[in-house]
């Protein structure tokens, strides 16, 4: 008995220290396509589950507790043989300091989502070398999920997460899938949405991040006021990442995750002045202006 004990907490704790970084739901919705039960597509979902959940992304030792809730939404809306065109869909969320909420972190929509794939084809990362156009785009997304992550829990602590993905964007050669990594384009693609969490300008950015997870939401539970006031604090730093570029992408990936959050924290006792808040919010993301009302 005493042996399958300690046979069992062997096994238990080799489950622990050898947990991987994510638990990533992977979807692949085809509905749209003539052929959308195709089970090319069920194959794809399954294998693209299997290298995001069990692929070791970092040196890092996660315990099963501490993985990145995560998921990303493949929706296929044209197919040509081989070759697949549709928009993914990336969210991840945080748990927050002693409590059993959990925090969006990150919601973002990319619609230049083209890739090539045969049922079957192994799917393999290695950080040194292309090796598709799916295997690229899935693991620019899982480290951008990293280096966020990261941000929240340590100041700039996503810097390597950031480089691997500006690395992963960089060696994209295929023509095919080149719409979604131009570098020589003013718009927001994935090689430009990495460049605008590296510039100087959004370093404020990161603080925020920061600020508004490790020094607010995680404080709340002891102190609701104090950790209010944090939060507080830190969104309204965001007008110097205005000020810099009243354009600014990262403002809007800010406010997908956190809008309806924002509103929420702030709606609830106890009561703190949030004239100037609302006034800036309305400045630096006046699409959601519908939503800032509803802070009292």
């Amino acid at each position: 008995m005493h042996k399958l004990l300690f046979v069992l907490s062997l096994l238990f704790f080799s489950i622990n220290f050898n947990a991987q970084e994510l638990n990533c739901k992977v979807i692949v919705n085809a509905d749209r396509l003539p052929d959308g039960s195709n089970q090319l597509f069920k194959t794809l979902e399954s294998s693209l589950n299997e290298f995001v959940n069990q692929t070791r992304w970092t040196d890092k030792t996660y315990k099963t507790q501490e993985r990145i809730e995560c998921s990303m939404i493949f929706t296929i809306l044209k197919d040509e043989g081989d070759l697949f065109q549709g928009n993914i869909q990336v969210q991840s969320t945080r748990p927050v300091y002693n409590s059993i909420y959990t925090t969006p972190l990150f919601n973002y929509q990319d619609n230049s989502s083209n890739f090539s794939y045969t049922e079957f084809e192994p799917i393999r990362f290695d950080e040194n070398m292309f090796q598709s156009d799916l295997v690229s785009l899935v693991s620019y997304y899982v480290y951008l999920i990293l280096a966020i992550d990261s941000d929240s829990f340590e100041l700039y602590g996503g810097d390597k997460y950031y480089e691997t993905c500006q690395k992963i964007a960089g060696q994209v050669e295929n023509p095919n899938s080149k719409k979604g990594w131009e570098s020589d384009t003013n718009k927001i693609n994935r090689f430009n949405l990495i460049r605008e969490f590296q510039t100087r300008d959004n370093k404020e950015y990161r603080k925020a991040l920061y600020d508004y997870h490790l020094v607010g939401l995680d404080k709340m539970e002891a102190n609701k006021k104090e950790g209010k006031n944090a939060i507080l604090d830190a969104v309204m730093s965001l007008k110097k990442v205005y000020s810099n570029n009243m354009t600014s992408y990262m403002l809007r990936v800010f406010m997908d995750a956190k809008a309806d959050e924002i509103v929420q924290i702030f709606s609830d006792g106890p009561a703190i002045d949030t004239r100037e808040l609302v006034s800036t919010l309305n400045k630096i993301s006046a699409t959601n202006a519908h939503k800032w009302a509803e802070i009292k």
